[in-house]
């Protein structure tokens, strides 16, 4: 620590008294410090290079024999800086006094209190208060005490340039953090957004790193919150890399496990007030009616209706019929003709009699059929596997983009609260927080 300020010495030297009477007009006498004894008060912590860098200034001596000798200097000396709350610091350096040669028998030293009155306001530190005390220490070597007094210069670290610079900035990066759970994982730019967000908590942590002396002593108030901070960032973007993991998954590479669907397409997803897309909308099938039939494609997709036009329902899984005699059902490879019940039908308009198979009676056999039905019969199977397969593949892949947002919206509660947590219990965690937004903010 670095100050400047005037150390008063006064002391009664009784061979310098003299009668006013026998010398009229002479109230004051001024010596040099080589004409009088002068008390070798010294700066015991000092860290100049000089040990004793005050000014060599005369000696005030009066007709009492009171003599005063107020030297200026600039004191350097050693503090232990307590960086544990920077930048909402208090920090309490010592200023210690005593003689270098006179033990306490033969030098009486006492203390007068500290002046601040003409205290220059610093744009970085507030003055507190410069209390002082007089000790006396007994060493081994010697039974004589030596006393000392000892200034303690309180001064509170002004915040209002490292919230500016450093806190408000930290906290809005930690804010764009949680934008990373917003971003839309199609975008391609989740992971983009959290890297440039922890490179510049890095950036900021290194600004941080030239301010801060360099001590092992304790970790300082804002280190531990850029520290939580890039914690945080670097874990969303992990949690990012797992969100687009569940999006992107490849449908043919399996199905989602029972446990994750039960915990995230369940639990969570009810914990978090989320419902997959097309959840809510979608209606109810209405009972069929008596001269509905449905016969799945399964194992009648070869059937052609007696009356009416067929209907498709969802890629050909499903067909429906409506008419008031039972459906003819062609000949499946795998099934005999003997058990397929059949009535009388005759041939629909909309088909040739070639088609429907009037030379061959009702039901024939695939091999003894017309070969070109055949061919459309196993090319409707072909379709409609392929729909289904397609379908399925639809649906793992909904559930894995849906587990992902999930996954995202989890991250962004999560995140968000312990976000605040961090803040709010590390920076009000120091001691004069509530001081220094008083004094600093207000």
């Amino acid at each position: 620590m670095t100050c400047m300020h005037v150390c008063v010495k006064s002391w009664f030297d009784h061979y310098l008294q003299w009668n006013q009477s026998e010398h009229p007009g002479v109230k004051n006498l001024r010596f040099t410090t080589d004409q009088i004894w002068t008390p070798d008060i010294l700066l015991y912590n000092s860290a100049d290079d000089d040990f004793d860098s005050t000014f060599k200034t005369n000696v005030l001596v009066n007709s009492s024999g009171y003599a005063e000798y107020l030297p200026p200097g600039i004191f350097m000396s050693t503090c232990n800086v307590d960086v544990r709350w920077f930048p909402f610091d208090v920090q309490k350096c010592v200023l210690k006094f005593g003689s270098w040669t006179y033990d306490g028998w033969l030098l009486d030293l006492q203390m007068n209190e500290a002046d601040i009155s003409g205290y220059m306001p610093n744009g970085e530190w507030d003055l507190i208060g410069v209390p002082g005390a007089r000790n006396e220490v007994f060493y081994d070597c010697c039974k004589e005490p030596y006393p000392d007094v000892t200034f303690m210069v309180t001064i509170r670290r002004r915040t209002l340039y490292y919230a500016l610079n450093l806190l408000i900035p930290c906290m809005l990066m930690s804010s764009m953090t949680l934008l990373i759970f917003v971003l839309p994982a199609d975008s391609g730019e989740k992971i983009s957004l959290g890297i440039t967000v922890l490179l510049s908590l890095t950036v900021f942590m290194l600004l941080v790193a030239e301010i801060m002396p360099a001590t092992s002593d304790s970790v300082p108030l804002i280190g531990q919150y850029f520290a939580s901070i890039m914690i945080i960032v670097g874990m969303s973007v992990i949690a990012t890399v797992v969100v687009l993991q569940y999006h992107h998954h490849d449908p043919n590479g399996g199905n989602m496990p029972k446990w994750v669907k039960l915990v995230l397409l369940q639990w969570v997803a009810w914990f978090l007030r989320m419902k997959r897309p097309g959840e809510a909308e979608k209606p109810r099938r209405p009972p069929c009616a008596p001269h509905l039939r449905r016969c799945s494609s399964g194992s009648h997709s070869g059937s052609i209706p007696n009356h009416g036009d067929p209907t498709p329902a969802n890629n050909g899984n499903l067909l429906y019929f409506q008419g008031t005699e039972e459906p003819t059902l062609l000949c499946d490879a795998a099934q005999r003709c003997s058990s397929i019940p059949v009535g009388p039908r005759s041939p629909p308009p909309h088909l040739p009699p070639h088609l429907f198979g009037m030379a061959g009676g009702p039901c024939q056999a695939p091999g003894h059929g017309d070969p070109l039905l055949q061919a459309i019969l196993e090319e409707v199977r072909y379709m409609a596997d392929r729909f289904r397969q397609q379908d399925q593949a639809e649906c793992v892949a909904d559930q894995w983009k849906f587990a992902g947002a999930v996954i995202d919206r989890l991250c962004l509660v999560a995140f968000s609260v312990f976000n605040i947590i961090c803040t709010i219990s590390i920076l009000l965690s120091a001691p004069n927080f509530a001081d220094a937004v008083s004094k600093d903010f207000v």
